[in-house]
């Protein structure tokens, strides 16, 4: 890691929802959080807690030098929505095939 930078990964211990369009597209109790230093907190979500059958694939990857290679998903009006890393680098490894969107509620 790069002097300064920090990432941790830990149990959310809440309730996360991701309601877009009043769908929800995914709700969990076993969310992952992770912190990154200059990043707002992210939340990971086991994938059977989320609604899979409403996304398709995306042809974007981004490589994270924390994380490792990104992959998306996308609904039909909102491209990109939704990443995760089938192979993070070992620092992050709990969120492995976890997927992240951009915008969670957290009860």
């Amino acid at each position: 890691m790069t002097t300064g930078h920090r990432i941790t990964v830990e149990p959310g211990g809440r309730r996360v929802r991701v309601v877009r369009d009043g769908r929800v597209l995914a709700e969990s109790d076993r969310a992952l959080v992770l912190h990154e230093t200059g990043c707002p907190a992210r939340w990971y979500i086991p994938p059977e807690d989320v609604r899979l059958d409403l996304l398709t694939p995306s042809a974007t990857h981004t490589y994270c030098p924390f994380k490792g290679t990104a992959s998306y998903w996308s609904l039909p009006d909102a491209p990109d929505l939704v990443w995760s890393y089938p192979n993070p680098k070992p620092a992050v490894a709990p969120i492995k095939d976890h997927l992240c969107f951009y915008d969670t509620e957290v009860d």
